[in-house]
């Protein structure tokens, strides 16, 4: 989000119906969705799927900075309740749910699976920012200061 506007990140710029809010904000519930699940917590079907429907677009009060936090907070609950674990072979039962059957599960599995969900859609995140401005991943790693440029003079020869 680093360098947009709220309008921007909210912008539909691709063919997809997703934006950087929007998907900002569904991976912060999804992962605090399958923490209330890992946490065994039962929900209704049909709430889970108008909750789940709800994630992808941010009201007008969730704002990019409030998505952020949003996210820091479920990320920062994720880790304590893995570092709380006895083993990551500790298991729960998953729902059922049309596109998974359900079923025991290890919370390694789990972790794996929030990891590949954030990074599918790091991956949609990339194509929408790149639509919008032109940015790249790198781009902007090396315009936040997250990692120095490099000397691409080196690559040479």
């Amino acid at each position: 989000m680093h360098g947009l506007t709220e309008e921007q990140a909210r912008s539909k710029p691709t063919a997809s119906s997703l934006s950087l809010a929007g998907l900002l904000k569904h991976v912060a519930r999804g992962e605090r969705g399958w923490l209330r699940i890992l946490q065994g917590e039962k929900a209704e079907f049909s709430e889970q799927m108008r909750e789940w429907q709800d994630h992808w677009t941010p009201s007008d009060g969730e704002t990019v900075e409030a998505l952020l936090a949003q996210y820091e907070e479920a990320a920062a609950e994720t880790e304590a309740a893995v570092r709380a674990l006895p083993s990551l072979d500790a298991t729960f039962e998953a729902p059922r749910y049309p596109w998974d059957e359900g079923g025991t599960r290890t919370w390694r599995w789990a972790v794996l699976h929030l990891i590949e969900e954030v990074a599918r859609h790091a991956g949609h995140a990339d194509i929408i920012r790149e639509s919008i401005d032109g940015k790249g991943a790198f781009d902007l790693v090396f315009e936040t200061g997250a990692m120095p440029e490099p000397d691409w003079s080196l690559m040479e020869g």
